[in-house]
């Protein structure tokens, strides 16, 4: 009888330490590791002396714009006093001096005085320009479409191939933010309005999310497809809310998340869809939130310093900011998200989420990545790193 019970009693704790194994078992994290690929200076052709630290990054004067044949694909920057396109390969398809003011988006750039007379876009792939006289506003180029911004923002036109008009909208305050995609463009306002446009101009949504002392949008963006907006807004409280649409063929966006964001900003936040639309992140006091689509889920990655730049992309699990602190140093920092299982815990120390950090000192940064390469400029050089599984 004895010897039945602890045959019973070792099967209960067998059992036991079996469910405790499936439950609480989790997968070893793959390592990601940063290898160093090209390192170009935006003032300087001859890099043979140049050698790469990876706690810092180069620093030279000026000197004489690079051009030079580009393949493969086009990472647009800006740094410091510079601008252009990169390719994977580091070779310049523009790289110069910034002489007005400058906007780029992935095939497109343009520099404008503070009221111009004339704008011009210019396409980096095929060469063609677009001439827009008299535009009675500023550039704005997102989703491969060209808009103008009234002077005193609060009407947007968009552009065609010739520079004309195809329609106007009237805002009923001056615009805080804008994203485009899938045809659709979402704008937020200063009175606490954000609204959705279709490709004739025709505004197909009207929300005003409010449960604020003060009603503004503050950051904006809509996914890939279409199907989600996420928006930071208000301030005492402020908030983020992810709105979602009904069916594919509807115009319509229902709130699925919202959370209040403590203390928040008095400034532009930015909102980003990135991990091919399965991630929404948004900037948020002492860190970055990041909302899972698929769980459901929304987590706080807490870090020190101001994000001063955001790897727009963020897929295959990871994603990449440089952070701001006292003194000029900058941060390179890699986070890891955590798995669907994880994500329900609501904060998340650095120490759990940064797989790497390198610092470096400037008063400019830059922050790009297409697949697996990564590239992060500081002072006047632009270095590339593969991203690679060890």
């Amino acid at each position: 009888m004895a010897h039945k019970k602890k045959r019973i009693k070792f099967l209960i704790i067998l059992l036991f330490f079996a469910a405790y194994f499936f439950i609480a078992a989790r997968p070893v994290p793959r390592e990601i590791i940063l290898v160093p690929g090209w390192i170009n200076q935006l003032t300087d052709i001859g890099l043979a002396d140049n050698v790469f630290r990876e706690d810092s990054f180069l620093e030279d004067d000026i000197s004489e714009p690079v051009l030079s044949v580009f393949s493969g694909q086009l990472i647009p920057f800006t740094l410091g006093s510079r601008f252009g396109f990169v390719d994977s390969s580091g070779q310049f398809a523009i790289n110069r001096v910034m002489s007005d003011n400058i906007y780029l988006n992935q095939h497109m750039w343009t520099e404008y005085s503070a009221e111009p007379e004339n704008i011009v876009i210019n396409n980096i792939l095929n060469g063609t320009t677009i001439n827009i006289d008299n535009p009675k506003g500023y550039p704005i180029l997102l989703d491969n479409r060209v808009f103008i911004l009234g002077s005193a923002q609060n009407s947007l036109s968009e552009i065609d191939g010739n520079g004309n008009i195809l329609w106007t909208y009237e805002l009923g305050a001056p615009l805080t933010c804008i994203d485009a995609a899938a045809g659709l463009v979402v704008t937020g306002s200063l009175d606490g309005a954000v609204e959705v446009f279709n490709s004739s101009g025709e505004r197909v949504f009207y929300f005003e999310p409010g449960g604020s002392r003060y009603s503004v949008i503050l950051g904006v963006a809509i996914s890939r497809n279409g199907s989600r907006i996420g928006i930071v807004s208000g301030i005492e409280q402020q908030r983020f809310l992810l709105l979602e649409r009904f069916g594919n063929a509807s115009n319509e966006y229902k709130v699925i998340y919202h959370e209040f964001l403590e203390t928040g900003f008095r400034r532009p936040v930015r909102v980003l869809f990135i991990d091919e639309d399965q991630r929404v992140i948004f900037e948020r006091e002492g860190g970055i939130g990041c909302y899972n689509i698929r769980s459901r889920r929304g987590i706080n990655i807490q870090l020190d310093g101001e994000i001063a730049a955001i790897d727009e992309s963020g897929n295959q699990g990871f994603f990449f900011i440089i952070t701001s602190h006292p003194m000029q140093e900058k941060k390179l920092v890699g986070i890891r998200f955590p798995s669907d299982r994880l994500f329900g815990f609501s904060r998340m120390s650095a120490q759990d989420a940064v797989f790497m950090r390198a610092s470096f000192k400037s008063s400019d940064v830059f922050l790009g990545r297409t697949g697996s390469m990564l590239v992060a400029g500081g002072g006047t050089a632009l270095i590339s790193f593969n991203l690679e599984e060890k």
